[in-house]
């Protein structure tokens, strides 16, 4: 299949599933009481619309060179996600919140990565990719993990510790990992941006807009739309969670967190199939890095604004599952190569993962 034509089937998959936006909102004024069908419509309306603005944000970072262009890719490379997290932190569902932040981290790690390993690996006895840039990225997300980690034993230690402390503590940290996450810009634009040089390529599958008029309008269009599916979204979820017997951890983590990032998943397994794997690495890490290190300290800051109990003190498993997701891609990117097997335990771990949070009270 050509390339146009691969665009023209992308292109209708896209418009296929923005038809859920009207659906969507016909459901919510017509039919209040269908709280699944609300769920699912708005699901499926935000996957393209998460796609549009990531190619709008392209677009403009394409257009406005390696610096400026590439902070703004940066920033805006989970969008959706923040946007869903801070519509549910408004709405007080700060435990989904933290479930789809780990979501994302996992997600991305095991889901995303070992999907691309294994479709990559398919006919091919190994695929190599940048050890030093990954392993970098890697690295960071121990760190991560540590942020995680100290308040979640803190508050065990300190059983006496009230909300406004642990907040407080995640406040702290929440500054440092921000200021960590700059460094990491510095470190990707600036210092070693030679690590990354495969990573700036503009996928040829997708053609730019042609101006970036154009893509300012689809990013303010998409945010607007996503913002309003957001709100249906969230106050659909619980009533969701409980029409399908499934608590609202399960869905943070393995529904929410997929949706706001279906559109970069479907991309690191494309590019991954044409033997591009540092590319696929940088999308699925460099995402976990960013959700990790920008969008879970400006949710916890937010948290202060809103008047909200949002902190870094996660679930035991929930600090386990990221440990294990960061400890693993560590050990992969040591050597610069992978294949499928290793893909296929990416996926095994995810799904052992999937099935401890399921039965998760």
């Amino acid at each position: 299949m050509g390339q146009q034509a691969k665009h023209r089937v992308t292109t209708y998959l896209q418009w296929a599933m923005l038809g859920m936006v009207p659906v969507a909102v016909g459901v919510r004024y017509l039919v209040p009481d269908a709280a699944l069908l609300l769920f699912v419509a708005s699901a499926l309306g935000i996957i393209p619309l998460a796609g549009l603005m990531g190619h709008a944000t392209e677009t403009l970072a394409h257009r406005l060179g390696s610096g400026i262009g590439g902070i703004l890719n940066a920033t805006f490379g989970n969008a959706a996600e923040l946007i869903i997290a801070v519509v549910a932190l408004r709405a007080g569902q700060v435990e989904m919140v933290k479930a789809s932040l780990t979501g994302s981290i996992i997600g991305n790690i095991l889901f995303v990565l070992g999907a691309a390993m294994l479709v990559g690996g398919i006919g091919r006895r190994r695929q190599t990719f940048n050890a030093q840039a990954a392993g970098t990225a890697a690295s960071m997300m121990l760190l991560a993990v540590a942020a995680l980690i100290l308040p979640t034993f803190f508050h065990l230690m300190v059983r006496n510790e009230t909300i406004e402390g642990i907040q407080q503590l995640s406040a702290g940290i929440a500054v440092v990992l921000l200021v960590t996450y700059l460094l990491g810009l510095v470190f990707t634009l600036k210092t070693h941006k030679h690590l990354y040089t495969e990573a700036d390529e503009v996928v040829e599958d997708s053609p730019a807009p042609s101006s970036s008029a154009g893509a300012v309008t689809t990013l303010v269009i998409a945010t607007v739309l996503i913002a309003v599916l957001s709100e249906y979204l969230v106050a659909s979820a619980e009533h969701a969670g409980k029409a399908l017997n499934l608590s609202n951890t399960f869905i943070g983590v393995m529904v929410i967190a997929v949706v706001g990032n279906a559109a970069e998943h479907s991309t690191a397994v494309l590019v991954a199939w044409k033997d591009k794997m540092n590319l696929a690495i940088t999308i699925a890490v460099e995402s976990s890095r960013q959700i990790a290190l920008f969008v879970a300290p400006v949710l916890v800051l937010l948290g202060l604004a809103f008047n909200q109990p949002m902190t870094l003190e996660f679930s035991l498993l929930e600090v386990a599952a990221v440990g294990v997701a960061v400890l693993i891609v560590n050990s992969i990117a040591q050597d610069g190569e992978s294949n499928w097997l290793e893909g296929a335990m990416l996926l095994a771990m995810y799904l052992i993962l999937g099935i401890a949070f399921y039965f998760l009270p």
